[in-house]
Order: structure tokens, then sequence, then C-alpha cells
């Protein structure tokens, strides 16, 4: 199997996942408040523990560091450029006041375009990528014993 196939479909399952809970909150108009965003972490971190779990199970001894590593952070990466795109989609052309929504949580008179919103969206997928995969590839550094 290709090194890359694996992760790339988790990664598209995991921006499925997001984009699902986003617009489920936002049935309930709950997409509005931060605090949901937490969430988000969850679902990242079962798609990347699973993507490097899959990864040990598929390489068996050929499996190391790097091969896991590699797994969370292309599923991680992917899942996160997809959602962004879909976020600024949303942003701009679904919810045009969504932006000031948010904002409005925070400051009354800070005004935010949407390049400054998908770019913290960016951010912070990447920030809990890199922390998610580091802290699962603890657990998952060495090979699984034939």
């Amino acid at each position: 199997m290709n090194r890359f196939v694996l992760s790339v479909r988790f990664g598209i399952a995991l921006t499925s996942s997001l984009i699902a809970y986003f617009l489920v909150l936002s049935l309930f108009n709950l997409h509005i408040n931060p605090l949901f965003s937490i969430f988000n972490g969850v679902i990242t971190g079962f798609a990347i523990f699973e993507s490097i779990r899959y990864k040990r199970i598929e390489k068996k001894s050929e499996y190391n560091y790097t091969t896991g590593f590699q797994a969370g952070i292309v599923t991680g990466f992917l899942a996160t450029i997809l959602f962004t795109l879909f976020m600024a989609v949303y942003a701009t052309e679904i919810d045009p006041d969504f932006i000031s929504k948010i904002a409005e949580n925070f400051f009354k008179s800070y005004n935010t375009g949407v390049g400054v919103f998908a770019f913290t969206v960016l951010l912070s997928g990447l920030a809990t990528t890199i922390v998610l995969t580091l802290s699962f590839m603890q657990l998952f550094k060495h090979k699984l014993k034939e």
C-alpha cells in the first residue's frame, strides 16, 4: 500500500467528522460558542490515534517512530487544511455574519476578516495535530511484538 493512503483516508474521515459536528452545532445555534470547539480536539485525537495505530499494525516489524509520526502528521495536517477551507467558505458564503457573531463573544468593537479567521483556524489545527501526534507517539514508539 502507498505510504500515505492510510493517512489520507483518516484525514478525509476526520475532516468529514469535524464538518458534520460543526453543522450539527449550527442547527442548534451553538456553533458561535467557542466552548464547543473543545470537542474538535477529541475528534482529532481519536483520528490521529487510530491512524498511528493502524499504521503500526500495517507495518509490523518495519514500523518505527518516523512512520508513526508521519501518519499522525499527514492525517492531522490534511484534515486541518480541508477544514480551514470549509470554514472559509462557510464564513463567506453560507453565513457571512458568522465571524462577527464569534467575535462578539470576545470583543464588542473588534473587526476580524475572513483571512485572519481562516489563519487562526489553520494555526490551531496545526498546533493540535503536532501536540496530539507527539503525545500519541509516546504510546506507539515501539514495534508490535510478534
